[in-house]
């Protein structure tokens, strides 16, 4: 359960009685930023360091292991040597790294923007996304600074919105570099995104557990079952990146929206202005679906399809959107009807492989025992008289057992020992009853432990302020702190691109700055030794 906000001080009672209330039913551990937990939790619960708390280095690992800690959330900017580093550094503790999802784009903690700017703080769940806003990059002279690689000026761009995270790629890299738990960032997303992402990895570490079986073990107990294909690419997602996981890269941003682009599909092949087009490529199209296309100025546009024929041409709900397309534009879906309709109906089941035991016991009856593939058992002695059948009676006592039905368990032939003196005979009403009653108590068993596995995101706080709290971010600093760097994205970097340094118009004076359309500016100061980029506040 994540608790991982500031806290004000007359909320830490609250929170007292809210660990006391999470003990009581089973919840693992708590993730959490707010460093006075540590002390207020008094060991009812393990505590894992959040991402917030800015975890990069060695040092605050193992400073987080001496504090407490029994698992460390990484930072999202670190790469797959820092993490090696990480574990080599402090191997007692468990490391947690994101694997998918949106991208913060200042470092996690360090970001006082929404709270500056909206009095909402992102360190109290309440961000509003300052870094998805459409800005200006001017100069020190207030002139619109032009792209230099497209030449378009940047006005109103979306300078700060990062591409998602997308690291099914690297899963097995970051397994050896030491991670043992992966998080997907889901805040804010439907059932069908959670559905789709989860099935999608589960999938991946399956085949990968497979593979390596003597190298890793699952943190999770039973079998998925699932009953459509996965694609990431058909849930919402700004383009994806893997986020400096092997090294610092461009085209980590995505300035023409901060919406869901989806996947490519196709491009234009014919329009008929007014009425339809036609899209080549291997996509089917179905009403409903969502298609989208960057036009002439780089800005998202998108359209809601309204009916396909019979010959796959498409035509729009409103058809005023084909005056902007032509021939040859690509075209992408970020709604494929199809697939939602397929997610809204039930896509995956997730059971425990059992073991089944039946032996007699002398004079009074059987005793049946249900064990999970993890170690609980359960074991209940049945008064029934011993009656030799006149026919074998072992294929209908493992019939009876295998009928698991809605039960979250499976189990095989060979999951079943039958250790009878002789041919008993049990009628097959009495099985039925017996296999339910040991179910039931195996559901209410309690699990053995097992490793943390893999967590799904990052909820909004559990613990809300007073309607006019104090003011809990720094007064004075930089707003953002990001490893993510706008020189860089765009060419500029004196580090890297030094050939392309000379891009940067001679009458673009700095300090470069960030103008909302509002005229708020903020300037930029880059820490080129560190291969940092600080956002400050306005002066």
């Amino acid at each position: 359960m994540t608790v991982n906000t500031l806290l004000h001080d007359d909320e830490l009672p609250a929170v007292d009685a809210l660990i006391d209330e999470l003990s009581a039913v089973g919840v693992d551990a708590l993730i959490v930023q707010d460093e006075r937990l540590v002390e207020l939790n008094r060991g009812r619960l393990p505590l894992h360091a959040s991402t917030q708390m800015d975890n990069r280095t060695p040092d605050d690992v193992r400073d987080r292991a001496a504090a407490g800690y029994e698992q460390t959330v990484l930072a999202r900017e670190l790469s797959l040597d820092e993490i090696r580093a990480i574990h080599d550094a402090v191997p007692s503790m468990p490391l947690e790294v994101f694997i998918h999802g949106a991208l913060c784009v200042s470092y996690s903690g360090r970001c006082y923007a929404s709270e500056y700017c909206f009095g909402r703080s992102a360190n109290r769940g309440e961000c509003a996304q300052f870094c998805r806003l459409p800005f200006d990059l001017v100069d020190a002279d207030g002139r619109i600074v032009s792209d230099p690689r497209s030449g378009r000026p940047l006005s109103q761009r979306h300078l700060l919105s990062l591409r998602d995270l997308n690291r099914s790629s690297d899963l097995e890299a970051l397994m050896d570099a030491g991670a043992s738990s992966f998080k997907i960032e889901g805040r804010l997303k439907d059932v069908a995104y959670v559905k789709n992402t989860t099935a999608f990895y589960r999938r991946r570490l399956d085949e990968i557990l497979r593979r390596r079986s003597a190298d890793f073990c699952r943190a999770s107990q039973g079998a998925s079952a699932i009953a459509f294909a996965p694609n990431p690419d058909k849930s919402f997602n700004r383009r994806f990146t893997d986020y400096f996981l092997h090294g610092r890269t461009a085209d980590l941003a995505c300035f023409a929206t901060p919406k869901a682009i989806g996947e490519p599909v196709g491009t234009v092949k014919d329009v008929v202005p007014g009425r339809s087009l036609v899209i080549a490529g291997t996509a089917k199209f179905a009403n409903g679906d969502g298609l989208c296309f960057l036009d002439a100025d780089d800005r998202l546009e998108g359209f809601r399809v309204n009916r396909v024929d019979d010959y796959g041409r498409i035509f729009p709900a409103d058809a005023s959107v084909l005056r902007r397309l032509h021939k040859g534009q690509k075209i992408y879906r970020n709604l494929d009807a199809d697939f939602e309709r397929q997610l809204s109906r039930p896509t995956a089941g997730r059971r425990l492989a059992v073991r089944w035991e039946i032996s007699d016991v002398p004079a009074t009856g059987f005793t049946l025992t249900l064990a999970t593939e993890r170690g609980a058992v359960v074991e209940q002695a049945f008064d029934c008289p011993h009656e030799v059948a006149r026919t074998p009676q072992e294929a209908n006592i493992v019939r009876q057992l295998l009928r698991l039905g809605d039960t979250p368990y499976s189990a095989d032939e060979a999951d079943i020992a039958i250790r009878f003196a002789d041919n008993w005979f049990i009628p097959a009403s009495v099985l039925a009853v017996w296999r339910r009653e040991l179910c039931e108590k195996l559901v209410l068993a309690p699990l053995p432990a097992s490793p943390v596995g893999v967590s799904v995101a990052e909820p909004k706080e559990l613990v809300r302020g007073q309607s006019s709290p104090p003011r809990v971010e720094l007064e004075r600093g930089p707003l953002m702190t990001c490893r993510y760097c706008l020189r860089y994205e765009l060419g500029l970097c004196r580090k890297a691109h030094d050939s392309h340094a000379a891009h940067l118009p001679a009458s673009a004076g700095e300090p470069l700055a960030l103008r909302l359309a509002d005229g708020r500016t903020f300037p930029l100061r880059f820490d080129c030794r560190r291969c940092e980029m600080q956002v400050l506040r306005p002066e």
